[in-house]
């Protein structure tokens, strides 16, 4: 099953330092809902543990994340595959940053997810309302988190 998803943030700090605190994959990671740690195993790449609940299912997944074509401080591309008992899952997370004024930045995304297996077998309306608010709890707890890392919004 592959899902699509696509947003906006606008975030009032300047962008080099929403880009300072993206490049920061602890901190970020931390925002994922069901994350439960992360270490890193190369430059650029390593290995999550994950927590994913869909309806009445629940699975720990070990994913091997990496990031590529980094463009600072505009473009960012991060890629994660990994497998829980009986479900796989492949996702790539693709983020723009536009300066919309020297104190506000808009975040541009777009995620591609494959599942497969017993994860996959819940239906996709199930499965994608709980990507949608999964990844409406990310972006409000990354939000509070650079606001408590840069002690104030700009």
């Amino acid at each position: 099953m592959s899902l699509e998803f696509s947003g906006t943030q606008t975030l009032p700090l300047p962008r080099e330092q929403v880009w300072a605190y993206l490049l920061n994959v602890k901190k970020v990671a931390a925002c994922a809902p069901g994350f439960e740690s992360l270490q890193e195993l190369a430059e650029e790449r390593w290995k999550a543990i994950v927590v994913a609940s869909v309806g009445p299912l629940k699975a720990r997944f070990t994913l091997d994340v990496t990031r590529s074509g980094m463009e600072e401080p505009e473009h960012m591309v991060v890629k994660g595959r990994g497998n829980a008992p009986g479900s796989t899952v492949e996702a790539s997370g693709d983020m723009r940053l536009l300066a919309l004024t020297p104190d506000s930045t808009r975040m541009d995304w777009t995620a591609s997810v494959i599942v497969s297996g017993t994860l996959a077998n819940v239906g996709v309306y199930l499965l994608k309302g709980t990507v949608e608010k999964l990844t409406g709890q990310f972006f409000d707890c990354l939000k509070k988190s650079m606001q408590a890392y840069y002690g104030r919004w700009s």
